[in-house]
């Protein structure tokens, strides 16, 4: 074990700084609390390797997370945390990890995060969940991308990431993300791990961005046809697309008329999308 892990274990347990400094969690920043190390370093070692490029931590908080990167041999780590109540913990830590730690205090919204560090980069995160969406697509168009997203999202979000046709979660998300990343779910985090206890089970999900969009078609127009096809996901496409051509415009594209949007694949789709935009059937 490195001297600087063996410093990082050393360090007052995460329970006892949040108390000293008076962090207690706010609904309003969507604050949930790990205090497990262990924990923390089963999400750090989910990541992909920590020793290259730079890895970027979304909502650092008190530093469980950090705590674990570190440990598990992030080179270059930055943390990045707008609640400035947890900055001053936070930089404790920084000076115990210098130069392997940085510390910004911002709203992650707002960064470029392909300026921060560099390259290959990658983001390891727990998301509030009314923004985890959001985020994931910014960073998706980052340029150049980046090499991982490993997050801790909702179960329920995580679920529609990592959907198959089929599958009842599979809808306009799944195939907007399958579009530009893969998506591999990783494993559960129980609500009891929380402090306090959230209503809802978490989900640790890995999204790798792709270098270019697997298919090629027009993201908009892509965005138009889902919200046909899945606005009556429970009708026949023939009905859904009428205004398009119907049953003509699906056989030209090889899809079943009688089908259901659930059961169309990506390529399906962009191939649909991509006969409406250019008007071949």
């Amino acid at each position: 074990m490195s001297e600087l892990s063996q410093k990082i274990l050393d360090m007052q347990p995460l329970n006892t700084v949040i108390k000293k400094h008076q962090l207690f969690p706010r609904r309003s920043l969507g604050q949930n609390f790990i205090l497990d190390i262990n924990l923390h370093r089963k999400i750090a070692r989910s990541a992909k390797p920590l020793d290259s490029g730079t890895v970027i931590e979304i909502g650092a908080g008190p530093g469980g997370l950090t705590r674990a990167l570190l440990i598990e041999g992030a080179s270059q780590l930055i943390a990045i945390e707008k609640d400035k109540r947890a900055i001053q913990i936070l930089r404790e830590l920084e000076e115990i990890a210098k130069p392997r730690l940085k510390v910004i205090c911002a709203d992650a919204l707002e960064l470029s995060l392909v300026e921060l560090g560099e390259a290959p980069i990658q983001i390891v995160a727990n998301l509030p969940f009314n923004i985890a969406t959001s985020l994931i697509f910014k960073w998706l168009e980052s340029t150049p991308p980046l090499s991982a997203i490993t997050i801790m999202i909702q179960k329920e979000l995580a679920s529609r990431l990592c959907a198959q046709p089929g599958n009842s979660a599979y809808g306009r998300l799944t195939l907007m993300i399958n579009l530009l990343a893969q998506t591999d779910f990783l494993f559960d985090v129980p609500a009891n791990a929380f402090t306090p206890k959230p209503k809802v089970i978490s989900s640790m999900v890995q999204v790798l961005p792709r270098k270019e969009p697997l298919f090629k078609t027009n993201k908009c127009a892509l965005q138009k046809v889902l919200v046909t096809a899945f606005n009556k996901r429970r009708k026949m496409l023939r009905s859904s697309f009428k205004m398009f051509g119907g049953s003509k415009l699906l056989e030209k594209a090889g899809i079943n008329p009688e089908a259901r949007p659930e059961n169309l694949t990506l390529e399906d789709f962009c191939t649909l999308t991509n006969l409406i935009e250019t008007k071949r059937f």
